[in-house]
Formats: structure tokens, sequence, C-alpha cells
């Protein structure tokens, strides 16, 4: 009965300017689900990404996934915004 949730290595979250419970899309590249959930934080330098609960049925563990988060700005401030893109290594290292 578990509403579902990504699981986050709290380093990449910190490198994305992400927080925990903050709403997520989720695109999987392997298999082309998408879903929105909510990040939970991760033990720091883990390397976790998991899908949690019915999250979990949409990718396989070594799946590459897509975490997007997204944010409501004035116009003005939006032309402005550079979005942080983070490109983790093998084993979701910084």
């Amino acid at each position: 009965d578990y509403v579902g949730s990504l699981t986050l290595d709290e380093d990449l979250m910190d490198a994305a300017g992400m927080i925990a419970n903050e709403k997520v899309q989720i695109v999987n590249a392997n298999n082309g689900e998408r879903i929105e959930t909510y990040l939970i934080k991760g033990q720091r330098g883990s390397g976790v990404c998991c899908l949690n609960g019915p999250a979990a049925r949409k990718g396989l563990v070594g799946d590459i996934v897509i975490v997007i988060s997204y944010g409501i700005l004035p116009i003005e401030e939006a032309k402005k915004y550079v979005p942080i893109v983070v490109y983790p290594k093998a084993g979701n290292k910084l």
C-alpha cells in the first residue's frame, strides 16, 4: 500500500539543488516510462537511486533514469534562469 517515491543519494540531491519531499518527474530511458513522485533522502555517497512502492514497477535495476524538477518563476526571472544539470559517473557518483 506504499504510495511510492524515489530514494536518491543526498550528494546528488545537493548537486541538483533538490530537497526531500520535492515533487519530481522520473523518465526511464530504457523503457519510456514517465512517473511523478517525490524525493526521499538516500544515504550520502551511496549512489542510491531507487524507485519505491508502485513506482518500482516502472523500472529495473540498472535502467538509466532522468530525474526532473520543475519550478514556477516570474517571467523576467524565468528568462534569466539557468537550469542545474547533473551527469553522474558510474555508480551514480559525482
